[in-house]
């Protein structure tokens, strides 16, 4: 895929993400990038201190470099900042990243050679990861040492996956047909100094959260139906009275799905029942909310996937090459913390009504535990319990990390901004969410089966359909825990929002 450098859509970057799609920047962008190189050529060869460029780094920004140290520098700034800790990065967030990184130096204000871009690119096409731990960032001064690790490789040094074997940088770069580069001015500082590491991570979690709310929309439905629950609370009038778009989107898609069921029909008179349990009766409000909050951090991410982070920036318009604080990730750290908890609320309501389909006094006479034995049978009981344990895990994950400053580097850093682990921990999240969500439309298959012969609507019947493909009733106890984690990639997938599609 072709970049406009500062004008990738959210689209472009799901595409990185999640189909290893490649990134190569508009011809059109050299010549910004080029300009830049060559003003912090001009300035590395002046007297006139540059941050960056003839001087060290963060508290030691007051020592001159002599002019034939600044090599020397930005390699020496590179292997220094390699101090990543923890497990290697998935390599679909650590290309997501290097793209970003792409994108960024695209702008034409780091002043990098296009040469040091135009690596990246290849490693992109041809498939060169680098090792990165993901441990070791505070979000500002940026990502240092994911970043670094990434940048190793790119000089030969660290390590990197291609083609599945984890090697040393240089021969990485060799077995792709690539060769390393030598960082000119600035270049070192230009390749860690940003956000792309936390972006990388919240993007990711973003597309995740994304995924969930409309997975929530299709299980929730079943969900629904399996307890005989009431269409009444979707009825339009009641989100277009409260305005928010999220809510009003989610009944009205909820309201589509349940149309034309038996189920659904065969208590609309008579039901002794006036209202229902707040989980079945608010998912609009709730999953609705969730999903405000989610655009909502869409906006700043897909803003802040398109900066420029690093520090200094070269300004080519005005001859300046200046100072600033772009590299904070305080907006990607809000944005993290959001996430986190539309993750943990969506979460949270599908784990209750787990418990409600389970629980013979108050499901409207589905078998304890869905099973059609009790007793001699357990059923889901310890399913729900498993849902219980991953809601509270995500709610001890969802407390803000943007909140939890500490100064850093002898105090010249002194604010940052902890988006990097408050970015990471969405992963984490996002598969414990996608096992309660599974475990919620396992339950609900159960329900939906159990009210045989009534049957479901159309399109929900298909959802079902999509689960019993790949997993099949559950008569007698067995065996639970790989049918969990196939319907936890069943959602993960999307596989059951496409069924319904």
């Amino acid at each position: 895929m072709i970049a406009e450098p500062g004008q990738v859509t959210l689209e472009t970057w799901e595409k990185v993400y999640r189909d290893d799609a490649p990134l190569a920047l508009a011809e059109g962008a050299r010549a910004a990038v080029e300009q830049a190189a060559a003003q912090v050529a001009e300035a590395a060869r002046g007297t006139a201190p540059v941050y960056g460029v003839n001087t060290g780094f963060g508290k030691l920004a007051s020592r001159k470099i002599a002019p034939q140290d600044t090599a020397r520098l930005q390699e020496n700034l590179i292997l220094s900042h390699c101090c990543g800790v923890g497990a290697a990065l998935d390599p679909a967030l650590t290309r997501l990243m290097m793209a970003l990184k792409l994108n960024s130096l695209g702008r034409g204000a780091s002043g990098v050679r296009w040469e040091v871009c135009a690596l990246i690119e290849g490693m992109l096409a041809r498939g060169v990861v680098p090792v990165v731990p993901h441990q070791g960032s505070v979000g500002a001064s940026g990502d240092l040492a994911p970043l670094a690790h990434m940048a190793a490789v790119m000089i030969g040094r660290g390590e990197a996956v291609v083609g599945g074997t984890r090697m040393p940088g240089d021969a990485a770069l060799s077995r792709a047909g690539l060769k390393p580069v030598v960082l000119g001015p600035k270049e070192g500082l230009a390749l860690i100094n940003g956000t792309q590491f936390s972006t990388a991570c919240a993007l990711a979690g973003l597309f995740e959260a994304r995924r969930a709310v409309e997975n929530s929309i299709v299980i929730a439905a079943l969900s629904t139906d399996a307890i005989m629950g009431s269409t009444a609370p979707l009825a339009p009038e009641i989100h277009d009275l409260r305005g928010h778009a999220g809510q009003i989107r989610i009944a009205r898609r909820m309201r589509a799905l349940m149309t034309g069921s038996a189920i659904r029909e065969s208590h609309r008179d008579g039901d002794s029942r006036v209202q229902d349990p707040y989980c079945i009766r608010c998912q609009p409000q709730v999953a609705g909310a969730a999903l405000d909050v989610i655009e909502m951090a869409a906006r700043t991410l897909e803003t802040e996937a398109n900066a420029v982070t690093d520090n200094p920036l070269v300004l080519t318009g005005a001859g300046r090459i200046l100072s600033g604080g772009n590299f904070h990730a305080e907006p990607v750290g809000f944005a993290a913390d959001m996430l986190a908890m539309a993750l943990s609320e969506l979460g949270a309501i599908s784990q209750r009504r787990v418990a409600l389909m389970v629980d013979p006094t108050l499901s409207f006479d589905l078998p304890p535990f869905l099973t059609p034995d009790p007793g001699l049978n357990s059923g889901f009981m310890i399913a729900e319990v498993t849902t219980a344990a991953l809601m509270s895990e995500n709610k001890h994950l969802a407390n803000p990390c943007v909140t939890d400053s500490t100064p850093t580097s002898a105090n010249q850093e002194d604010h940052v901004s902890m988006a990097a682990h408050g970015a990471f921990r969405l992963m984490r999240m996002a598969r414990n969410l996608a096992v309660i969500q599974g475990v919620e439309a396992l339950c609900a298959c159960a329900g939906i089966e159990a009210r045989a012969p009534l049957e479901t609507s159309p399109q929900l019947a298909r959802a079902l359909a999509r689960v019993r493909a790949e997993i099949p009733p559950l008569g007698q106890d067995r065996y639970l825990a790989p049918e969990i984690e196939t319907a936890a990639d069943l959602v993960l997938t999307g596989a059951l929002v496409e069924a319904v599609s």
